[in-house]
């Protein structure tokens, strides 16, 4: 009887760690997936610069999550409305005062976050600044920026 008691209590001790072991572990993606995901990210990263070309600040906002944090400078613009409200500048006129593209892309072995980043451009094609996004996976296929950063370029 004692020997059982102890053999169901270290088999319980097992099934226990183990599921503590699984549930702190972070989930991974496959490297497969990984690859599939960081396409996504650099298209919805091109899909968003291209609002900017196209002069849609609806589209652009489409791309931001609720809670986005962009830093502007020495403020910080907190949420999808005041970002939309500090950008609409931009939009205005019929020509964009710049342009993006990414060229790096990494997301989290989770798949549910990703960074890009790369070079900002004036309209004659000369880089100006580069820019720094985090990206979260909101829904399957649906990024939206949570963090946005730019910085000036030291000159060439």
């Amino acid at each position: 009887m004692v020997i059982r008691r102890s053999l169901a209590l270290a088999f319980a001790g097992v099934v226990f760690a183990g599921a503590l072991t699984g549930c702190a572990a972070p989930r991974t993606a496959p490297a497969a997936d990984l690859a599939t995901l960081t396409r996504q990210v650099a298209d919805t990263e091109r899909a968003f610069a291209r609002t900017m070309a196209d002069r849609d600040v609806e589209a652009f906002g489409s791309f931001l999550a609720d809670d986005t944090v962009f830093f502007s400078g020495t403020r910080t613009l907190r949420g999808k409305a005041a970002v939309i409200a500090e950008w609409k500048r931009f939009f205005e006129g019929p020509r964009a005062p710049f342009s993006w593209a990414p060229e790096q892309v990494e997301v989290l072995s989770s798949g549910t976050l990703a960074l890009s980043s790369g070079p900002v451009y004036l309209p004659d094609g000369s880089k100006v600044a580069g820019f720094t996004s985090i990206w979260r996976l909101e829904a399957p296929g649906v990024w939206r920026i949570v963090f946005d950063k730019g910085c000036d370029c030291p000159p060439p």
